[in-house]
């Protein structure tokens, strides 16, 4: 009777190891959600395929627009993990709310603001000096961002460099705006602006030739913070991506379009 009560114990301890081993959950995979400047589209695109072919269980979904709506979107509770933005104003923004995951935000790209014109150059605009003097006579049509778009700030502070009213310009219908930087970068491709100012990368990225470069003087440096959200249910996936954006195989992808490592 002993040997029967000891061999259905054993039983029962064999079919519970095998109900723990083979009955329970399996893992889910990561769902990660990145909101990130539109300017990113393209290198993140080509980064998201590498990076989820190394990690199997890892999705990554983007939500691309400018920094000024996506900062929106977070504000008002959309679902975020890691948020890259192309000006530090957006990310203060979030930091100044403690909406940040402690210790996660960075500097991870600089981009550079371009002049850039249609194929053939019809308005034979060469320069922001050209810009400026073309702007004031008349007769061309600037393509800028939108006040609450990172490329449209750094446009403003050209205009008010060169001593230009943003506003008189845009009632004599010398100025034409777009939600974000592939927008301006459409008018201009399909040259329904004389010439607009985006970034290097989009530049690169649409094969518009760029005719200047705005410097430090004229508009600031134009960073690229990235932070992982305090409210992230994938916090720690998160912060592996945004780790991995910096090491050499990510960044050989962003120096492909112009971008270049923050503070190199």
């Amino acid at each position: 009777m002993m040997k029967k009560l000891i061999f259905l114990l054993l039983a029962a301890v064999v079919l519970l190891a095998l109900a723990a081993c083979g009955g329970g959950e399996k893992p889910r995979d990561t769902e990660l959600t990145v909101f990130a400047a539109a300017s990113m589209t393209e290198t993140l695109t080509e980064i998201k395929t590498v990076y989820e072919k190394a990690h199997p269980g890892v999705t990554i979904t983007y939500n691309f627009d400018s920094s000024g709506t996506l900062l929106t979107q977070i504000q008002e509770g959309a679902a975020c993990d890691l948020f890259l933005s192309a000006a530090q104003k957006q990310m203060n923004t979030l930091d100044e709310a403690g909406s940040l995951a402690e210790g996660s935000r960075v500097d991870l790209l600089e981009n550079q603001v371009v002049l850039c014109v249609p194929e053939g150059n019809p308005k034979n605009i060469e320069s922001f000096n050209g810009l400026a003097d073309a702007l004031k006579a008349g007769g061309i049509l600037l393509a800028m961002g939108n006040s609450d778009v990172p490329v449209g700030q750094y446009t403003q502070k050209i205009l008010a460099w060169y001593g230009l009213d943003e506003e008189t310009l845009a009632v004599a219908g010398c100025i034409t705006y777009g939600s974000n930087v592939k927008e301006v970068t459409t008018q201009v491709s399909e040259s329904s602006a004389d010439c607009g100012v985006i970034y290097a990368t989009d530049a690169f990225s649409a094969g518009l030739t760029a005719v200047d470069s705005a410097t430090a003087e004229m508009c600031g440096q134009v960073i690229y913070p990235a932070a992982v959200l305090k409210d992230s249910k994938n916090a720690q996936a998160a912060q592996e991506f945004l780790d991995y954006l910096s090491t050499d195989e990510a960044m050989e992808v962003f120096r492909g379009v112009g971008f270049v490592p923050a503070g190199q």
